[in-house]
């Protein structure tokens, strides 16, 4: 296996890894957060002020935290990628990354339409999405960590 020092990211490796992990977390923050804003905003009246406070808070977290955060994580992770030739708990790792991604959007689309006053999600459901980072995170550790296959 390819570690730092050699590979195309050569000495550089360490440094995008850490870039990579620092990343990773402010994501998972925002991942975390974003369910939960929708689940106390799901309450609140079309048009109320609150409601405007919430649409508020989310499209600053987006903005600020979640998608920068993503798109960081991604360019490392691609980087890290290929510089250890995508052995299989890599490829594997990948496709939980998939699964965030795609949950990251979801997000994005429910604030969507939470601000157009819809609201397509319960409250139950709301609570239940946000256990999705958390089970993608331990199997993300579980492959990074344990390298099973």
């Amino acid at each position: 296996m390819i570690e730092w020092g050699t590979g195309w990211l050569g000495d550089a490796y360490l440094w995008i890894k850490a870039l990579h992990v620092a990343f990773v977390i402010f994501w998972m923050a925002g991942l975390f957060m974003i369910p939960r804003f929708l689940v106390y905003w799901h309450p609140v009246p079309a048009g109320a002020p609150e409601a405007a406070l919430w649409d508020e808070r989310c499209r600053r977290l987006r903005r600020i935290i979640l998608s920068p955060a993503m798109v960081v994580s991604w360019v490392a992770g691609l980087s890290l990628g290929f510089h250890l030739g995508w052995p299989l708990w890599l490829v594997v790792k990948f496709l939980f990354v998939c699964l965030l991604t795609w949950f990251h959007h979801w997000m994005i689309g429910l604030h969507g339409k939470f601000a157009d006053g819809q609201r397509p999600v319960t409250e139950k459901g709301l609570r239940l999405a946000n256990e999705i980072p958390s089970l993608v995170t331990l199997a993300v550790a579980v492959l990074v960590i344990v390298k099973p296959f």
